[in-house]
């Protein structure tokens, strides 16, 4: 059998546009995530709230004994915050093996041996988890006002109340940016999905105990903005024009947000390599 010659042959591909890599490592990782039922399950369970929110939106309009249960502003700022729950275990399953399980298989080379710059790279990562966890914010919130008004049958509400979409908008992207860096951050401190997991959960609930010891030791709540938690629920209140929980003002509550979206972007700017450089 004649053996044929395999050498240099001129590559007769199409070449794709700079600065897209990032869509395809979203797109390729929404793909996995789609398929797994415990994904499904937990995105099942994260819409929970919005349907039951949405029957009592169909009983007001429906049923005039129902009428202590309008919607107002505060229903929807209360329906974001009972999504909070929802948003951590979608950002421990989501992003904790993100960019970690990449590190356990040495594919941070092969990533960026590609052209491709680390900023594709960190983006695709960043948007994968950020889809994630806009599913079970804003998509919920925004399809739950129009419902209010489909089932109210006019936009008498909306009207009355057209900084909800902004607010909604503003706050869910805060918040999932927020969240979704921070998580990318840890995850490239270790190769061990499980252990950037109980790592991020023990800074969130360690930062929410503290607070508390603190409250009840000082009595006041100045002290909320050493909590990430009550960070975003502070700048939440004050979005949604809403009485504030605590006594931090809201531009303190803001500038530890930002504070910790600029630590964690110094961190992935620092381990997101595709050598390892050890001193």
């Amino acid at each position: 059998m004649p053996i044929h010659d395999q050498g240099y042959r001129r590559y007769g591909g199409g070449r794709g546009r700079r600065g897209h890599g990032w869509a395809v490592i979203a797109a390729a990782g929404l793909r996995t995530f789609f398929a797994r039922r415990i994904f499904l399950g937990l995105l099942l369970m994260a819409w929970l709230p919005a349907i039951i929110r949405a029957v009592q939106f169909y009983a007001v309009a429906n049923f005039p004994q129902a009428s202590m249960l309008a919607a107002t502003p505060d229903t929807f700022r209360q329906f974001l915050d009972q999504q909070t729950n929802f948003v951590f275990f979608m950002t421990v399953y989501v992003g904790a093996g993100l960019i970690a399980n990449d590190r356990r298989a040495n594919a941070l080379q092969i990533y960026l041996s590609k052209p491709l710059a680390r900023a594709d790279y960190v983006f695709g990562k960043l948007a994968i988890l950020a889809a994630c966890l806009l599913m079970v914010t804003w998509v919920p919130a925004i399809v739950l006002l129009m419902l209010q008004a489909a089932f109210a049958g006019n936009m008498t509400f909306l009207r009355g109340h057209l900084y909800l979409i902004p607010a909604i908008t503003v706050f869910s992207a805060l918040q999932v940016l927020t969240v979704s860096v921070a998580m990318l951050a840890l995850s490239s401190l270790s190769k061990s999905s499980r252990y950037v997991a109980v790592l991020y959960a023990a800074l969130v609930f360690f930062s929410v105990a503290l607070f508390g010891v603190l409250r009840f030791v000082t009595r006041d709540t100045s002290l909320s903005w050493i909590s990430l938690p009550n960070d975003l629920a502070q700048i939440g209140d004050a979005i949604f024009r809403v009485p504030m929980r605590f006594s931090t003002p809201w531009p303190v509550a803001l500038l530890m947000i930002i504070l910790v979206v600029a630590v964690s972007a110094l961190v992935l700017e620092r381990r997101v390599r595709g050598v390892e450089v050890v001193a």
